[in-house]
Parts: structure tokens; C-alpha cells; sequence
């Protein structure tokens, strides 16, 4: 397996849109643990209940449900070119347990303050007829209540992006995750992006690591 890249940041900090941009630059295939978890939560799996529990509390998931789903996932044939891991590691034991089985070569740092990511998690909303993301301020329908994309009235937001929620999220990043900059730092891996710009503006930034 060759190596891989991570992708780190707070909660709303772009991590998603940004790594479709590092996929189209690298061919490396996404890995998004939070994609996966909500698949197992769906699912109903083991690993799903317990990560369900932790997920609406807004904690972190035990690092040995991440690890597994992820030991699982490096198992796949198009993981041989290495993969881009979006939101994982987010602890230190969990970077030293990824270290064990996918090597990197790079690590990609998005910084947000928290008051824009409350604003831009707690106005999400998603068209629940054809998946179209949407936000209160930044990105409101063209037609009030219409999607712009199939003209669905049918909007959904995540149960988890209430305020208190993502506040919660942000204080277990700072203590848990937060410390994987200086670990990375260490090893000259990381390098920080400020996520406070526009997308293209922070796609740009990461762009250059590449030239």
C-alpha cells in the first residue's frame, strides 16, 4: 500500500468539500469515518449501536469502532494507491494505531474559529428527495422552501447539529483531537490551511502542497 493523506479539522471546517478536491488532485479514494459510521449506524451493525450512542451525545466514538472499520476499509483493492482519510485519525492512540497499518506521507490541517462552525453546522439543511446541501445564510434555496435541484418541499437537518451538540463536538476536538498537531508536527508531516476563507480560496492553499 502506498501512502496515504490526512485530513483534520474541526467539525465544519470544509473537511468534506475540500477532499473531493484533493481526490480530483491525488486519485486517491476518500475515506470519510463519519460517512462510514452513519452507514453502520443505518445498519443497525455492532459497531453501528455502540457509535450511535456516542455520536448523539456528541462525543467521540471509541477509538477501537474506528479502528475496525478502518482496518476493514485498507483491505479493499483500490486502497493500494493509498487513501485519503477525511476526519480520522482524531486522536493521538488513533494516529499511532493508523501508523501501524497505512503509512503517510502528508497531513492536511483546517483551521476554523468556533463561532463560524456553529453558524455553519446549525444552518445545514438537505433536500431529503435528492441529497442537495443547503444553509440558512450561506447557501439558502434560489425559491424559499424549493430545492433547486428537483423542486422537492422535503427538507431534513441532522439531529446532531443543534448548538449544544456541536459545541460539544468542538470542546471534545479541542481536548482529543487538537493535540495531533504538535504529534504530526514532529514527524514534519503537517501542514495548516486556514479554513476561514472561501472555498476556492482554501482549495488553492491545499492545491500548492501538491506542486
Amino acid at each position: 500500500m502506498d501512502s496515504s493523506i490526512v485530513l483534520f479539522g474541526p467539525p465544519g471546517a470544509g473537511k468534506g468539500t475540500q477532499a473531493g478536491r484533493i481526490v480530483e488532485t491525488t486519485g486517491k479514494p476518500q475515506v470519510s469515518t463519519g460517512d462510514m459510521l452513519r452507514a453502520a449506524v443505518a445498519e443497525g451493525t455492532e459497531l453501528g449501536k455502540i457509535a450511535k450512542v456516542h455520536m448523539e451525545s456528541g462525543g467521540l466514538v471509541p477509538d477501537e469502532v474506528i479502528i475496525g472499520l478502518i482496518k476493514e476499509r485498507i483491505k479493499d483493492s483500490d486502497a493500494e494507491g493509498g487513501l485519503l482519510f477525511d476526519g480520522f485519525p482524531r486522536t493521538i492512540p488513533q494516529a499511532e494505531a493508523l501508523e501501524k497499518i497505512a503509512p503517510v506521507s502528508m497531513v492536511i490541517a483546517i483551521y476554523v474559529n468556533d463561532e463560524s462552525v456553529v453558524e455553519r453546522i446549525c444552518g445545514r439543511f438537505t433536500c431529503a428527495a435528492c441529497g442537495e446541501v443547503y444553509h440558512d445564510v450561506f447557501r439558502p434555496c434560489l425559491v424559499e422552501s424549493v430545492c433547486d435541484s428537483c423542486g422537492s418541499s422535503d427538507f431534513t437537518r441532522r439531529a446532531d447539529d443543534s448548538e449544544e451538540t456541536v459545541r460539544a463536538r468542538l470542546s471534545a476536538y479541542h481536548e482529543q483531537t487538537s493535540p495531533l498537531e504538535s504529534w504530526y508536527d514532529a514527524k514534519g508531516l503537517l501542514h495548516r490551511i486556514d479554513g476561514n476563507h472561501g472555498i476556492d480560496d482554501v482549495a488553492l492553499s491545499i492545491a500548492n502542497l501538491f506542486v
